[in-house]
């Protein structure tokens, strides 16, 4: 990130309709002691995981009127070529994470899927469909898990999540692990259907993530409110 990344990352990095909700916020002083934050960051030498136009990926990615489905995430992976701004999505030509292996094999076995159409762990078809794929801290620095937590990233996805919650119905929020149910505690469940099970790390997938079927869940219910469902199937690298 440079000092032209920080000036733009309010005008013209934001996909419109997002501009329309979230615009004030970048005007708050949480988001301008970020931006002093991941600047100074940046001019000590540190590597910050995405690149600075990957921030806003996954609002870009999936624009507001089009969103049919939230999926929850912590914080970007942190390994050289991984985080490309969606949450649990890494570009096509890297190896697949151990939790995204974890999803992939809860989908095949929910919705008997072949293993060939989860060859790679790019998840750009699913944003195209209406899955917002949200970390809820958007940056992080290089081999460090977490450093960027506390610094303001996390008022504004809740932001996020508060303008989704309350302008929209009928959304599907999958909210795995404790951090993505605690984050998500705000969702009114009379207007969308919330998902809850444990997170699909290997640490805990085991607990009730797998088997939970919630992506069968998820498209019946998109079916029940005159949605199209989901093709979670990725295809093959």
């Amino acid at each position: 990130m440079n000092d032209q990344d920080t000036a733009n990352e309010k005008e013209g990095q934001l996909e419109e309709s997002w501009q329309r909700h979230l615009s004030a916020e970048f005007d708050k002083p949480y988001m301008q002691s970020l931006k002093a934050f991941l600047l100074s960051e940046k001019r000590k030498g540190k590597v910050i995981f995405p690149k600075g136009n990957q921030y806003f990926s996954a609002l870009n990615a999936t624009a507001f009127d089009a969103v049919k489905v939230v999926i929850l995430g912590q914080d970007p992976y942190h390994g050289d070529g991984q985080a490309h701004g969606l949450c649990f999505s890494v570009n096509a030509d890297v190896r697949i994470p151990p939790s995204l292996k974890n999803i992939y094999k809860e989908i095949q076995s929910d919705l008997g899927l072949p293993a060939e159409n989860f060859a790679m762990g790019c998840l750009n078809k699913w944003a195209g469909q209406g899955v917002l794929l949200l970390n809820s801290v958007l940056t992080v620095e290089r081999a460090s898990a977490a450093s960027h937590q506390g610094q303001g990233w996390e008022i504004f996805t809740d932001k996020v999540i508060e303008v989704l919650a309350t302008e929209t119905q009928h959304c599907v929020f999958m909210l795995w692990g404790s951090y993505a149910q605690k984050k998500g505690a705000m969702i009114d469940r009379s207007k969308h259907l919330v998902l809850s099970a444990p997170h699909p790390s290997p640490l805990s997938a085991h607990r009730g993530f797998m088997g939970c079927k919630h992506f069968s869940q998820c498209n019946q219910y998109l079916e029940q409110t005159a949605q199209v469902p989901i093709d979670w199937s990725v295809g093959e690298r």
